[in-house]
């Protein structure tokens, strides 16, 4: 097969890692990186802390308004789904490099008439909450697409109540296979500040909702004043409202630059408890063994509050009682909730199937124009 693989974004660099490894070994891979996150420290740092090769392509749109930035993907996507005639596109998540992706995977047609058939890891999951716009992603890339990947049960039965059941196929989490090969080369990663401030917590803000109005920035971290020292890597979204409001960071938070791959996964498993208001360090934290409180109404991994390890701070008021309750009261046992580790190869596996189902198709189809 010959793969185009999309991403733009951390979390979606954390996800292709293991499988672009896996795919390498048998097929094609392009990857194009959409340039959504582009300075050092979110972009390119991940590519090396991962092992995975440089882009093939960089679409260098940066930032801007979810229209312009995504306008602007779909306008530079397209010629080179065009002079790459990949078999299928591979997406990950809920970003807008997701949605443009998806769409110009499922608009375009080579002058053969033939179209690639768009694949969506993640797919299924739900917040509820549609005036997110990563949940309006998602559930579009996932009404476009042709191979949808879901990572658990509740994912799957999202797709099935959605009338997406026949395309869906359950593989587990690839964020387990990242995680897992990933606390192998910690070793020596985790930074000074984490090693001077034992019984840390960390924070991580980067959500438009939290961090774009300063009164409600200035509100999360004035709710984390305290006695314990908070390691605050601080996202450039959020690094900005800092600096254009004046906000002030009580004294025991620590801000530092945001943190590369390894270093990230080393400060989340010395933790004493994660805050955040990514999906995707809510689930490192739970493969970590770390009780999370998530900064946010609703959270798509509901399986990690079921399980009694992440909870819910709606309001930065909510937020003081969550933590302690989270650090009181996490329960002993872990489900492996997200799949054994193995998800990079199921994905291949899955998408070589569509392949050849796809395949004989069009030779059932050719054999009967033929006759």
């Amino acid at each position: 097969m010959r793969i185009l693989t999309v991403v733009g974004a951390r979390p979606q660099f954390v996800k292709a890692a293991p499988v672009s490894r896996s795919l390498r070994r048998s097929h094609e891979e392009i990857l194009v990186h959409t340039g959504q996150h582009y300075d050092e420290a979110m972009s390119a740092s991940f590519f090396r802390d991962l092992e995975i090769p440089e882009p093939d392509l960089n679409l260098e749109v940066g930032s801007g308004s979810h229209a312009v930035m995504t306008s602007e993907i779909l306008r530079r996507l397209e010629p080179v789904v065009l002079d790459h005639r990949p078999d299928g596109v591979l997406v990950y998540g809920d970003t807008n490099s997701t949605l443009a992706a998806a769409i110009v995977a499922s608009k375009i047609a080579y002058d053969d008439g033939v179209r690639p058939w768009l694949a969506h890891v993640e797919a299924g999951l739900r917040s509820f909450n549609l005036a997110m716009p990563e949940e309006r992603n998602r559930v579009v890339a996932d009404h476009l697409g042709d191979l949808l990947l879901a990572p658990t049960d509740a994912a799957m039965q999202n797709l099935e109540r959605e009338g997406l059941g026949e395309r869906a196929e359950q593989v587990g989490d690839v964020m387990v296979d990242a995680f897992s090969w990933a606390v192998e080369r910690t070793e020596g990663r985790l930074p000074p500040v984490a090693r001077q401030n034992p019984g840390y917590l960390l924070l991580t803000l980067h959500r438009a909702e939290n961090v774009d109005d300063s009164r409600r920035l200035a509100a999360w971290v004035g709710s984390l004043a305290g006695d314990r020292p908070v390691i605050f890597p601080i996202h450039p979204r959020t690094r900005a409202t800092l600096e254009r409001s004046a906000v002030a960071l009580p004294a025991n938070l620590i801000p530092t630059e945001p943190a590369g791959y390894l270093e990230m996964v080393a400060l989340e498993h010395d933790a004493a408890l994660v805050a955040t208001d990514s999906g995707g360090v809510q689930k490192e934290a739970y493969l970590a063994g770390v009780p999370c409180v998530t900064l946010r109404t609703e959270t798509e991994w509901v399986e990690t509050v079921s399980a009694g390890w992440n909870r819910l701070a709606p309001t930065p008021a909510a937020l003081p009682s969550a933590i302690a309750a989270a650090l009181r009261e996490t329960p002993a046992a872990r489900p492996p909730l997200y799949g054994d580790g193995q998800t990079a190869g199921r994905i291949v596996a899955a998408m070589e199937r569509y392949e050849e189902r796809r395949a004989d198709l069009g030779r059932r189809a050719m054999e009967a124009t033929l006759s």
